[in-house]
């Protein structure tokens, strides 16, 4: 990479920035795993104050973090239904089974976003020979349906079925500050009648690394959430200094998100009209491009748009992913437009 590549792969390659850094190095700490690490619970009340629950525990990634969500929520061997391509089902290295023991039931559907209908078709009446569903899992907004905003209609739908068939929610929120800003309410109304929530501090918020679960307080979940997290290795000593980064994030970085939608729609629209691609129509910060005629693939395309200066990653044989965020401006966008269209033309 040279300074003028533009890095589209991930909202997660975003650096610190100098701001941050300061609020980083000037961080309150203590030993979070002996005692507690000052900064890192503010952190905490303050995330579960964003969503409305109860509390929060900080996690070092949001992989560990859902599944410390599953782990709550699904006794060993029942189902964790779920929409098929989440990113509980593809990218957590079947962490569901190989941890708890518990196994994928997945929901197709033609869009990414589950609906009530849809959680009720899956649902299957009790039987001495079948699974019992153990919890249920949405995703929002939805990272390989190319950030697809689940509205809070159809969420409350989709709770309010989980909860006629006594099955507690996990909502993996990786992206779920983009959801609240695309859909231009409070976080907390998204969250609204879930059991567990994960989200990122590290995509769209800029951090160098990091991710909350918030949970009710039922049962003492943050005991046994802390007790999860270190069996799986999570436990983190003078945790404030990244805590620190996440606290401003909150405050520096949550209202800007609407400028990485704006920019995702405008690199759809400046590829719209190249008859080698069709853009899809961003509802967040992902943009997907389907590359169409002509016989390229993702994989022959990807090193020539690098070479180029701009960097996406393969999302299938003929799609290429493009993720918007803050380290990258309007006019760093208007160019990887034309680098693309050029690249392909």
């Amino acid at each position: 990479m040279t300074p003028s590549t533009i890095d589209l792969r991930s909202d997660t390659v975003t650096r610190p920035s100098p701001a941050m850094r300061r609020a980083m190095a000037e961080a309150d700490v203590g030993d979070a795993v002996l005692d507690r690490d000052p900064t890192t619970r503010r952190l905490e009340e303050r995330v579960a104050e964003l969503l409305g629950m109860d509390d929060a525990l900080f996690f070092p990634s949001g992989t560990q973090a859902n599944q410390t969500g599953v782990a709550l929520l699904a006794p060993p061997g029942t189902e964790l239904l779920l929409e098929a391509n989440a990113h509980l089902v593809h990218y957590e290295l079947a962490g569901v089974a190989a941890n708890w023991g518990v196994q994928i039931r997945p929901i197709a559907t033609p869009d990414g976003l589950l609906t009530a209908e849809q959680v009720n078709v899956a649902l299957r009446p009790p039987s001495p020979h079948l699974p019992r569903a153990g919890a249920l899992a949405v995703e929002n907004t939805h990272n390989a349906a190319g950030g697809k905003v689940m509205a809070p209609d159809v969420m409350d739908g989709i709770v309010g079925a989980a909860r006629a068939a006594r099955l507690p929610v996990h909502l993996d929120g990786a992206r779920l500050w983009n959801a609240a800003a695309a859909l231009a309410v409070p976080p907390a109304r998204l969250a609204r009648g879930v059991a567990t929530v994960m989200v990122s501090l590290s995509k769209g918020l800029g951090c160098p690394v990091g991710s909350c679960l918030a949970f009710s307080a039922r049962e003492n979940e943050r005991a046994r959430a802390w007790e999860i997290r270190k069996r799986l290795g999570g436990g983190m000593r003078q945790s404030g200094i990244l805590a620190a980064a996440g606290l401003y994030a909150l405050e520096h970085n949550m209202n800007r998100l609407s400028e990485d939608h704006e920019n995702a729609r405008l690199l759809a629209q400046r590829l719209s009209d190249c008859p080698a691609l069709r853009p899809s129509a961003p509802e967040s910060n992902i943009v997907m491009i389907d590359l169409v005629g002509g016989g390229q693939t993702a994989d022959g395309v990807i090193p020539k748009l690098a070479q180029a200066g701009v960097r996406l990653v393969p999302f299938g044989t003929h799609r290429l992913r493009a993720v918007t965020h803050l380290d990258v401006s309007r006019d760093d966008v208007v160019r990887a437009a034309e680098v693309i269209r050029s690249a392909l033309r």
